[in-house]
């Protein structure tokens, strides 16, 4: 039998990059997998490829900037799977402008909609189908920005990722002795399309010494097989070459900044 044979997990962000890999590694796994992400097509993909494997999955695009879009999202795959074992909060979004001087109002507004309002409004809507079922496994996908937050990530990102950070410190202090194991998973950087998106898009040498995908999805296959009695609350994961950033903060600080200014 395999280690996840019965349940039912929902992975957001999962079109591509870390939210790809862990759908599909926990359908291999036996889960029925609710698929969510911004873009109908590549979830479609993830959908076709665990199908042709026999196994089960559905999909639905959610804008997590939007809290009832989110509530909509958990309310959609308790009714087309009967209940939500696993959640995997893992989309996330950064802004262009990193320096607190230059990012703007709605570049923080959806920095932390997706990271920590999304997470809560999604969470908060799944809580009663795992508490029904006295067991459920959340587990959010932060960043090492919680832990070192600085120019290289930005300010928004950093902020809103410790926020998601404490929001499963919070749920694991007061529902653990309910059944609810609440895990933050904290990577430094991994190689994922979100990097196109950056001041200075890392070129292939640098992404030769990151994390892959692969590597932060097996981390939470890990976590959601672990026996119920154990909960990884949470896992910090770096490459292990350091490579220099100097030129990716220097670059990000500067994002933003109006013409002439430093």
């Amino acid at each position: 039998m395999k280690t996840l044979e019965g349940k039912i997990a929902l992975v957001t962000g999962a079109g591509t990059g870390i939210g790809r890999a862990t759908a599909l590694m926990l359908a291999a796994e036996g889960a029925r997998v609710a698929v969510a992400g911004r873009r109908k097509e590549p979830l479609e993909q993830v959908v076709a490829e665990i199908q042709r494997d026999k196994g089960t999955a559905a999909s639905k695009t959610c804008d997590l900037t939007k809290p009832h879009e989110a509530r909509e999202l958990g309310a959609w795959a308790v009714k087309t799977f009967g209940g939500v074992d696993i959640l995997v909060n893992n989309a996330g979004q950064s802004s262009h402008a990193r320096s607190i001087r230059w990012v703007g109002q709605d570049e923080w507004d959806a920095v932390l909609g997706v990271n920590t309002t999304g997470v809560y409004a999604l969470t908060q809507t799944l809580l009663p189908s795992m508490l029904e079922r006295g067991a459920g496994t959340v587990i959010t996908v932060a960043s090492m920005a919680a832990l070192r937050p600085g120019g290289f990530s930005g300010v928004a990102y950093g902020v809103a990722k410790a926020g998601a950070r404490a929001m499963m410190q919070a749920l694991h202090t007061e529902l653990r002795n309910r059944g609810i194991r609440a895990t933050t998973i904290l990577p430094a950087e991994v190689d994922t399309p979100i990097l196109d998106k950056r001041p200075l898009v890392p070129d292939a040498q640098a992404r030769s010494t990151m994390m892959q995908a692969e590597d932060v999805a097996r981390a939470i296959l890990t976590c959601c097989t672990m026996p119920s009695r154990t909960v990884i609350e949470e896992i910090v994961m770096s490459p292990t070459f350091q490579r220099d950033t100097s030129k990716d903060v220097a670059a990000a600080y500067a994002a933003g900044a109006p013409p002439g200014v430093r």
